[in-house]
């Protein structure tokens, strides 16, 4: 099998609730709907007193009821201090998502893009390219980056990675559930023109699409992919 169809068990790695939504929402939803096992892992949460306990549980339901609507099998949360990765010791960070990954056992992990402006992000990438390493047999066979929509666009191309993506996934049949996933964080939603608004989120769809003449598509950056066997 090639594709999608490899595709059994995918982690997506989220910084932060509802960056797996942005990023690969439509793919989460078509490889639920193909009959993958899809798991998010929610890295942070925000705590007193940037964030009060009741806003964050707020957001919490939210990703739940977002989830739902993408089809998720479950959702890891590790409670790591939210806007403060860079405050812990990297293999503190390291340990803990490794551990559910390890847990999961994912064929396919999706991870957020090392160019985007928050530090939280990076810091997960590189936590996550840490346990990806193809060291054994249960490494991952596919490890992708996507692309946050006020995060991946916002640092500065050219002085720091841009995102350049070279795999594009057909989400036409599942955009809508993409949106009605991403209107449940009603905390974190916006009204156009902001990035983070429905308006924003199908012009991003519609412009990848157009990309490679599908009506929708999310893009991603491949950055491993291994074929084992004979």
């Amino acid at each position: 099998m090639t594709g999608l169809a490899a595709i059994r068990r995918a982690a997506v790695l989220a910084p932060h609730p509802d960056d797996e939504v942005l990023g690969c929402g439509g793919t989460m939803a078509r490889l639920a709907a193909a009959g993958a096992e899809v798991h998010v892992v929610i890295a942070t949460r925000g705590r007193p007193p940037r964030y009060s306990d009741a806003y964050m549980d707020r957001v919490m339901d939210e990703a739940r009821a977002a989830h739902a609507v993408l089809g998720v099998h479950r959702t890891h949360y590790l409670d790591l201090p939210a806007a403060a990765l860079d405050t812990l010791p990297a293999a503190e960070i390291n340990a803990r998502i490794g551990d559910c990954l390890d847990v999961i056992a994912p064929d396919t992990l999706f991870v957020p893009f090392v160019g985007d402006i928050h530090l939280d992000h990076q810091i997960a990438f590189t936590s996550a390219m840490v346990w990806a390493r193809p060291r054994h047999a249960g490494a991952p066979a596919r490890v992708l980056a996507y692309e946050t929509l006020s995060e991946t666009n916002w640092y500065a191309p050219g002085v720091t990675p841009g995102f350049q993506p070279n795999l594009f996934v057909d989400v036409s049949d599942h955009i809508e559930q993409k949106i009605d996933a991403f209107a449940a964080f009603e905390s974190q939603a916006k009204p156009f023109p902001d990035e983070r608004s429905p308006e924003a989120i199908r012009a991003l769809a519609t412009l990848r699409g157009a990309t490679v003449y599908c009506a929708a598509a999310e893009a991603f950056v491949a950055i491993r992919e291994i074929w084992r066997g004979r």
